[in-house]
């Protein structure tokens, strides 16, 4: 695991990107010995204007200035202990924000940061932190309804990379990080799932629901064809 950030460091991202209502998101990349790795960062606005944060990547100051233009940042949630690497900075940034992590994740994120709460309510109906189910409370997910749909923002538990080359895309495509669908990665399987039944049960919870429009991963594309089938297989695959 790289270490936490101390200062705010700026690596190799996109521009903030609106996919639906009052829901940003920016690509990133991490320097890792075998290649860059593809890290995502969302941003949720609710309807006081607040901003919840899930999975933070610290941008440049143009995406800086556009993001607190778009809203407060209120809520950091830190998903699961790895990752972490900007929480510190950003707690730093917005001594206010709220840092919140899975029960499961706290000790080892406290390493980095003080963590406020493990759970959340936000005032707004339409955006739920949820403790994925199978992972023993190490893995949190969003749940973000609106007018058009929903939208189901994932961390670790789901990766979809596509197009990787050389012996770093080999290496990721061995841990199912990377592959032609998305896929449960093997370490996280490992590290993260302890109950392969619980974790089946709530992807296919998610993929009952009617307005599901689309799944974002912090690791590879967004999935917005079929996304409900996806989960379906990503259960079978347990």
């Amino acid at each position: 695991m790289i270490a936490t950030f101390q200062t705010w460091k700026v690596l190799p991202h996109g521009k903030l990107t609106e996919i639906d209502e009052n829901i940003l998101t920016v690509v990133g990349e991490i320097p890792m010995p075998i290649g860059g790795l593809q890290r995502r960062m969302t941003v949720v606005r609710l309807t006081d204007g607040r901003l919840v944060i899930f999975s933070a990547i610290s941008l440049d100051d143009d995406e800086m200035r556009a993001l607190e233009d778009y809203g407060t940042p209120a809520f950091l949630i830190v998903p699961n202990s790895h990752h972490r690497l900007d929480a510190k900075t950003w707690k730093d940034r917005y001594p206010d924000i709220q840092v919140i992590t899975p029960k499961g994740a706290r000790p080892k994120v406290e390493d980095a940061v003080p963590v406020d709460a493990t759970s959340a309510d936000f005032g707004d109906d339409s955006v739920l932190l949820i403790d994925v189910s199978g992972t023993r409370s190490l893995e949190s997910a969003l749940l973000v309804t609106r007018t058009d749909g929903t939208t189901l923002v994932l961390n670790d538990v789901v990766a979809n990379i596509r197009d990787e080359k050389g012996f770093g895309g080999w290496l990721l495509r061995m841990m199912d990080f990377a592959s032609d669908e998305p896929q449960v990665p093997i370490p996280i399987k490992a590290a993260i799932v302890s109950d392969k039944a619980a974790l089946s049960e709530q992807l296919l919870r998610w993929a009952d629901i009617p307005s599901l429009k689309r799944i974002l991963v912090s690791h590879g594309s967004a999935i917005e064809t079929d996304p409900s089938g996806a989960l379906r297989q990503l259960a079978a695959s347990l």
